[in-house]
């Protein structure tokens, strides 16, 4: 279910019934390009071509600056390991970014959003789902930054990721089961709390002494 809202808002597809609409207005009454030119989404595995980093982050397109680019690296915590790399910015990433951890391709995904469209709404698809605790943690301040002026849907299993959105909507099984936010859920005794109550249970059980 998560999958096919968000290719319903790209319209790779349209709804049959109903209607989607941001800010009031059907996204049907505008063209895909002009749609998809406002959404900037990162995947779980973001593509990366072989090209500089720099142009990894801004895409080819010569409207954006290296003065932009670097800028947006820095918001998204990338700058630094960026700058550890060969040739920085100008290193040469392999094709699918060979060489890079899953969170740093996370991090360039974001600089890239961040570079091309300051306005987008940002899509989430699990980008945390493959990375190591301290590498979430900078994604998650990127993402605290990021969102400070724009619409953000993030897609996630870790509910580490979603404890501080403004609306968490629960799916199970294709069906729209609860809403609301972290702490209102938590009171709520329903599939979210008894989700919260294992993983809560499971990470105590890891951190346990042998």
């Amino acid at each position: 279910g998560k999958t096919t809202l968000i290719n319903l808002l790209l319209r790779f597809y349209d709804v049959q019934q109903g209607a989607i609409r941001v800010d009031g207005v059907d996204i049907r009454a505008t063209t895909r390009q002009a749609l998809r030119r406002h959404v900037g989404a990162v995947a779980q595995e973001p593509f990366m071509f072989s090209a500089s980093v720099a142009d990894n982050i801004g895409l080819l397109d010569p409207a954006i600056s290296r003065e932009a680019i670097e800028t947006a690296a820095r918001h998204v915590n990338a700058d630094r390991f960026i700058r550890r790399l060969p040739n920085g910015y100008d290193t040469v990433l392999n094709e699918r970014g060979g060489g890079l951890s899953a969170g740093q391709k996370q991090l360039l995904a974001l600089a890239r959003v961040l570079a091309q469209a300051r306005d987008a709404v940002l899509i989430l698809d699990e980008a945390t789902a493959n990375v190591d605790s301290e590498t979430e943690a900078l994604i998650q301040d990127a993402l605290a930054r990021v969102m400070k002026s724009r619409t953000g849907i993030i897609i996630a299993h870790r509910l580490s990721t979603i404890r501080h959105a403004d609306r968490i909507l629960v799916l199970y099984q294709g069906q729209l089961v609860a809403q609301g936010t972290h702490e209102e859920l938590l009171r709520q005794d329903g599939y979210y709390r008894r989700l919260y109550m294992y993983l809560a249970l499971s990470d105590a059980n890891k951190s346990a002494p042998g």
